[in-house]
């Protein structure tokens, strides 16, 4: 007995599909929450952040100050 036959056997073909749908709705899902009107700001305050300096770093796309993180 060789280990295809065992495979095919066992009934495995569902999880792929399975996971194709799964994989499909979580991307669906972060095309949405990029792409919506709302999120405008959100991305352009995450685009400048790696240009920015430590004095405007440390807040939030809504103007808040950002927790503090402390190594």
């Amino acid at each position: 007995m060789r280990l295809s036959d065992i495979m095919s056997a066992m009934g495995l073909s569902l999880y792929p599909t399975v996971a194709m749908i799964f994989f499909l709705a979580v991307f669906a899902g972060v095309l949405v929450r990029v792409f919506r009107p709302s999120a405008r700001a959100e991305m352009d305050a995450a685009a400048r952040l790696p240009l920015s300096d430590d004095s405007t770093a440390h807040t939030t796309p809504g103007g808040r100050p950002a927790p503090e993180f402390r190594p």
